[in-house]
């Protein structure tokens, strides 16, 4: 009986025990929806270093390629799904976001939050990147990484042929290295080009080589200009370049598969993002991976795209603060420090900061860091085309109806690679499927 009373007395304390041990003890999941790309894969392997710095907060992931990650948080966006608290939003989507509602301010965040924002220096990001995450004045994401694009050689292949790369290489000249470098029966292809579908895979380098050749999606009403002389000239050299001198089963070929050939010395070549240059120094290859600037054709400009990926909260997340806190430390100098130590300079999330130009390690273990820098600066949304487009974008065209339509392009343009169907009929349904859209949007 005094056993029975004395439990009944320390209850009161027990149960304030157990519920302080629960407190200290509970968590916050945050969720968070991102691309494959390497610098994200390393981000997760490194986020043990914030939840060991925020016990509070458990971070829960979603790593999917390009093109499944950017139809699953837009439409988890517009049905206001609230499966994530962090995306991962391109610099196509994040002002278009804003301006819908459905990312949060970062700069409201930060002076809801300056704790978290505490030694940020939003003035340090570069410029370029940005300015093209703002809407109405505002920024609405923070930068993980951003790039442009250029050419990436293997220099010993070419040297070996006796040939040499121009630093600023017409479509024609890269042709003509490509196809003498092309080398089949000893697994070497003489340059690898994305060709997989998507408005941001394969029509991504597209959309330059068609700049270049003259063409532009739109005209400044917003009126499809696909089925014209400029894009059959781009898209037949293309078509014709990686079917006589690429690897085959070039419909398949995105980012990674043609990093892993460039990475194996397995291709001559590679026109793509400024980024894959920090993978490719610590590469099987690199050590023979040189750097020219992107190509020209009979128009020089448009030839280089400028690109970021950026992190963004949901305005349907219920737990901004914990997310907010995540992306301060994932987008930071002290997040490119640690994986500078851990991995070494030249792997840094790259095109984000000018202190990362301007460290003398950086320069040092990245050699392509200067191009890149000139790249990005050079990049011109307003001004990528002959003649004026309806919106900003050099490899896409800021507007939400483009999205839909790039990908039914893409579609046809692989379809076209593959040689399934002919140029001539890709350009024209294409016209077809974006003239339907532009007249449904009201745009004229």
């Amino acid at each position: 009986m005094n056993a029975g009373k004395q439990l009944l007395k320390r209850l009161p304390i027990l149960a304030a025990l157990f519920t302080a041990g629960a407190i200290a003890t509970a968590q916050t999941t945050v969720t968070i929806a991102t691309v494959n790309n390497p610098d994200m894969v390393v981000m997760q392997e490194l986020s043990h270093v914030f939840e060991a710095a925020n016990p509070d907060i458990r971070l829960e992931w979603l790593v999917l390629d390009e093109g499944t990650l950017r139809s699953r948080v837009t439409t988890d966006a517009a049905i206001g799904g609230a499966s994530f608290d962090i995306v991962t939003v391109g610099a196509y989507d994040t002002a278009l976001w804003g301006a819908n509602d459905w990312l949060h301010s970062i700069d409201e965040l930060a002076a809801s939050h300056p704790d978290a924002a505490e030694g940020y220096d939003f003035d340090d990001l570069l410029p370029a990147v940005r300015d093209g995450l703002l809407y109405d004045g505002s920024l609405y994401a923070v930068p993980f990484y951003g790039e442009s694009s250029f050419t990436m050689y293997n220099a010993r292949l070419l040297d070996e042929a006796g040939l040499s790369m121009p630093e600023q290489p017409t479509w024609e000249e890269i042709a003509e290295i490509a196809c003498e470098l092309h080398d089949p029966a000893n697994g070497v292809a003489g340059i690898v080009l994305r060709g997989k579908p998507g408005w941001g895979d394969n029509m991504a380098p597209i959309t330059t080589v068609i700049n270049t050749f003259g063409g532009q999606w739109f005209d400044d009403e917003g009126r499809p200009t696909i089925d014209t002389p400029e894009w059959n000239a781009a898209i037949s050299f293309y078509a014709d370049l990686v079917q006589r001198c690429g690897p085959p089963g070039v419909t398949g070929i995105s980012f990674p598969e043609a990093l892993a050939l460039m990475s194996q010395g397995r291709a001559g070549m590679w026109v793509d993002a400024t980024v894959a240059a920090g993978f490719l120094a610590g590469s099987e290859a690199g050590a023979d991976i040189a750097h020219a600037l992107a190509p020209v054709g009979p128009v020089a400009k448009g030839n280089q795209w400028l690109w970021s990926w950026n992190l963004g909260i949901p305005t349907t997340s219920d737990a901004v603060e914990e997310a907010f806190r995540f992306i301060m430390w994932a987008t930071s100098s002290d997040y490119i420090e640690l994986v500078a130590e851990e991995r070494g300079w030249a792997a840094v999330p790259p095109g984000t900061r000018t202190s990362t130009y301007e460290r003398a390690e950086y320069q040092e273990a990245a050699p392509f860091a200067t191009m890149t820098l000139g790249a990005i600066n050079a990049a011109d949304p307003l001004d990528a085309t002959a003649n004026p487009q309806v919106a900003p974008g050099v490899q896409f065209v800021q507007i939400p109806e483009f999205q839909g339509i790039g990908n039914d392009v893409a579609q046809l343009i692989a379809d076209a690679l593959a040689g399934n169907i002919t140029v001539e009929q890709a350009l024209e349904r294409g016209q077809r499927a974006a003239e339907d859209a532009m007249q449904d949007a009201g745009y004229y």
